[in-house]
C-alpha cells in the first residue's frame, strides 16, 4: 500500500483527538467514518461471539504512568517527559498488589507506561511482585539504561528479580530507529541491549529473558514475525555481538499519535480498510483482552491498553475501578470493541505478545 507524505508534523489536528475519535464522524470537514466499513462488534458476532466474553484472569497489565525520557512518534499512549503527574502513586500500587495476591489466577503481571522505571516506586513494586511469586514483565524503551546514572543499575536489579524484559527496537538500523523514536535513541538502546546481554539476558540458559518489539514505521502492516526474527537475530548479532529471545511483531493501532499521523498523511482510509480487509477470524480466541485486565495510573480498569487511551472502561459498570474491584462482577464480563480493534485481529493478529496465530 502507498504512503502518501503530506503531513511532516505529529501535531494534533482535534484538541484530544485519540480520546474523542470514535465520536467524530467528520474532522474539518472530511469524513473519517466509512459506513461501508462492517463494524467490528458485528464481525465477531456473526461468528458466534455475541456478547464477546472475557475468560479466566491470568495476566494483570499495570500503565504505571505516562512519564517517559522519550516521544516517540507512533507511541499510543502520548507519552513524554512532560506527563509528571500522571504517575501511579504507592497507595494504589498497593491496592494492585492487594489484588494480584488475591486471585491465584493472575500469573503474569505486566508493568508498562511510558517509561515505567521512572516511577518513584517501579523497583519497590517489582519486589513485592515477585514476593507473591508472580512473573514480572518491565517493558522497557532501553534507553532509560543509559540516560541517567540512577538508572545504569537497571540490568542488575531486573535480573536479580528475574524480571522478563521486553523491548521497543524499531529496527537494526539507526536511520529508521532514530526517525520514528528520536535522535540518538539507537545508539543508546544498542548500548542497553549489550549491558543486558553482557549480565545473561537474551542468553541460552541464563533463565534472563529479553524480547524485542518491532512495531512498523509507516501506514503498513508487519511482515511475518518469524521472518523479521530470523533476520533481527543475524543483523544485531552480526553488527553488535546481540543476543535477544523472541522479537514481537505488533500491529499499530489507529489510537493517539499513529491516528493523527494517519489524518495528518491522509492515510487513515486506506489503513482502515487494509486491517479490515486482513480480518481473521483465528485470532479471535488468544486476543490479549481475553484474559487480561488493564489498569491505568489512576485506577481505572479496561480490557486492553488501547482502551485504555481511548477511555472505553470495561463493562462492569460496579467494578470500573480499583476501589470497588470486584472479580465475580469482572468475570465472564462483556469485552468494549470498537474499529480499532480490527488492529488486533488483522493478519496473524497482534498482542502485546506478538503474533496470535
Amino acid at each position: 500500500m502507498a504512503i502518501k507524505q503530506k503531513g511532516k508534523s505529529l501535531k494534533s489536528q482535534s484538541a484530544n483527538l485519540s480520546e474523542s475519535f470514535f465520536q467524530l464522524e467528520v474532522l474539518n470537514g472530511k469524513n473519517l467514518v466509512d459506513a461501508n466499513h462492517e463494524k467490528f462488534g458485528k464481525r465477531i458476532a456473526d461468528l458466534g461471539h455475541s456478547p464477546f466474553l472475557t475468560e479466566e484472569l491470568q495476566i494483570f497489565q499495570i500503565n504505571i504512568g505516562k512519564l517517559c525520557n522519550q516521544t516517540c512518534a507512533h507511541c499510543h499512549v502520548d507519552a513524554g517527559p512532560d506527563r509528571k503527574e500522571e504517575n501511579m502513586d504507592r497507595a494504589t500500587l498497593e491496592k494492585c498488589l492487594k489484588i494480584i495476591g488475591s486471585v491465584p489466577s493472575i500469573h503474569t503481571v505486566d508493568i508498562t507506561g511510558g517509561a515505567p522505571e521512572m516511577n518513584a516506586h517501579f523497583r519497590w513494586f517489582v519486589e513485592e511482585c515477585t514476593k507473591l511469586g508472580k512473573k514480572v514483565i518491565d517493558r522497557c524503551n532501553l534507553t532509560i539504561i543509559m540516560a541517567n546514572p540512577k538508572y545504569h543499575d537497571l540490568p542488575e536489579f531486573l535480573a536479580k528479580h528475574k524480571v522478563q524484559v521486553v523491548s521497543s527496537l524499531p529496527y537494526f538500523s539507526k536511520k529508521r530507529t532514530d526517525s520514528q523514536r528520536g535522535d540518538g535513541v539507537f545508539e543508546d538502546s544498542i548500548a542497553a541491549l549489550q549491558k543486558l546481554n553482557a549480565i545473561g539476558y537474551g542468553k541460552e540458559g541464563s533463565g534472563l529473558v529479553l524480547d524485542l518489539v518491532y512495531n512498523p514505521s509507516g501506514a503498513f502492516l508487519p511482515d511475518d514475525q518469524a521472518s523479521l526474527q530470523a533476520e533481527f537475530k543475524r543483523q544485531l548479532k552480526r553488527k553488535f555481538d546481540i543476543d535477544f529471545n523472541q522479537l514481537y511483531a505488533i500491529t499499530n493501532l489507529p489510537v493517539s499519535r499513529f491516528l493523527d499521523y494517519l489524518i495528518q498523511t491522509e492515510n487513515y482510509e486506506d489503513y482502515m480498510r487494509a486491517l479490515i480487509e486482513a480480518f481473521n477470524p483465528g485470532t479471535i480466541e488468544g486476543l490479549m483482552c481475553r484474559n487480561t485486565l488493564s489498569v491505568s495510573w489512576d485506577g481505572f480498569l479496561y480490557d486492553c491498553d488501547f482502551n485504555q487511551m481511548l477511555d472505553l472502561k470495561v463493562s462492569s459498570k460496579k467494578s470500573q475501578h480499583l476501589d470497588d474491584f470486584d472479580l465475580t462482577e469482572l468475570t465472564n464480563r462483556p469485552i468494549m470493541v470498537n474499529q480499532h480493534c480490527y488492529g488486533c485481529t488483522a493478519g496473524a493478529g497482534s498482542s502485546c505478545g506478538g503474533e496470535i496465530t
